[in-house]
């Protein structure tokens, strides 16, 4: 319900206090016990995160997703987290993480994202819990310089699984499709990659540094005024890789509702829980947006693209061919 004022071109999900009202009734509330995880599939439940995942069955997600209050101090919304020493946020984790992997089938795989500061206390919360098996690092090319210190456009996802012999992973699902800058031929023809009107161009195996990430702004569809929301784009990568068509996706610290979102847009089911009323609404209505825009920013004809590569997109036969003009243009 925010009262700023926008630019005309501002695309930041706003809602009227009606509406407010309207999205935050399709949120359910924290049950009284819950023996049956499809009861809350495809939902945002509202309810303190500690509390609910207590009543979740075990093994009951494919996927989960962790995004939980950085060691920073800031104001989500009213909700206020401090900074604390790294002993003191390590006991946070420790606190609930176990409890959360309870909820994670033997196939299933974990993330959980952070930054510089807390990513030791990452590591150490997930190898007392689960098989590490790589650290994710991506680029977050946004925010103010620092005068005198390097600028922190970095942040860290760990994953990890309950078994290493079992897991899933589709590694097709998430290649990235880059330009040759020095294409490479035998006999002449193209080795590895494509030659076409608008480029040249391969698909190459997905690494563990991501630097094809655009922050929402406010341009973009999918902004919203949470301080800390993930792209659809990152959140996408996670969900293709690690769950399967039929699986469910699970985030206990929805915020404004990203993960379940591009859980729909791509055929997953999902659970989201979020303790803020406004985030929720604003959760429920994205994922009310995302039945007639399945569209995620970067990724089209099922691959993911580098940034500034819309001209690319846009040639390619299959690339959002259903999209309107407009829509086309806020996709940088």
């Amino acid at each position: 319900m925010s009262d700023k004022k926008r630019a005309p071109r501002n695309r930041t999900l706003t809602l009227s206090a009606q509406e407010h009202r309207m999205q935050l009734e399709k949120s359910i509330q924290c049950p009284s016990e819950l023996t049956d995880i499809e009861d809350v599939v495809n939902q945002t439940i509202l309810g303190d995160s500690m509390e609910v995942i207590k009543l979740i069955p075990d093994e009951s997600f494919d996927l989960i997703i962790l995004d939980p209050p950085y060691n920073l101090t800031k104001d989500f919304n009213g909700f206020k987290f401090k900074n604390r020493s790294d002993a003191l946020y390590l006991d946070y984790l420790r606190s609930w993480f176990p409890e959360v992997v309870r909820t994670l089938k033997q196939t299933g795989s974990l993330y959980l994202c952070g930054d510089w500061k807390c990513t030791s206390a990452l590591q150490a919360v997930m190898s007392e819990n689960l098989e590490v098996l790589n650290r994710i690092t991506w680029q977050r090319e946004k925010g103010r310089g620092a005068k005198s210190n390097w600028k922190n456009a970095m942040e860290d996802i760990w994953f990890g699984v309950k078994q290493k012999s079992k897991y899933y992973f589709d590694v097709d699902s998430v290649k990235q499709k880059r330009k040759v800058i020095a294409p490479y031929r035998v006999n002449g023809k193209p080795k590895d990659w494509d030659e076409t009107e608008d480029g040249n161009f391969r698909l190459t195996f997905p690494s563990n540094f991501w630097d094809d990430i655009s922050i929402p702004y406010w341009s973009m569809p999918e902004n919203t005024d949470h301080p800390t929301q993930k792209p659809e784009k990152l959140i996408a990568k996670l969900i293709l890789a690690s769950c399967p068509k039929d699986g469910i996706v699970f985030d206990p610290f929805l915020g404004s509702g990203t993960t379940s979102v591009v859980a729909k847009k791509l055929g997953r089911r999902y659970v989201g829980i979020e303790m803020n009323e406004e985030y929720a609404a604003w959760a429920n209505k994205r994922l009310e947006l995302a039945e007639d825009a399945p569209l995620i920013q970067g990724y089209s004809d099922g691959v993911f693209w580098e940034r500034n590569s819309l001209a690319a997109q846009k040639a390619s036969k299959k690339s959002l061919k259903n999209s309107s003009s407009e829509h086309l243009e806020l996709f940088q």
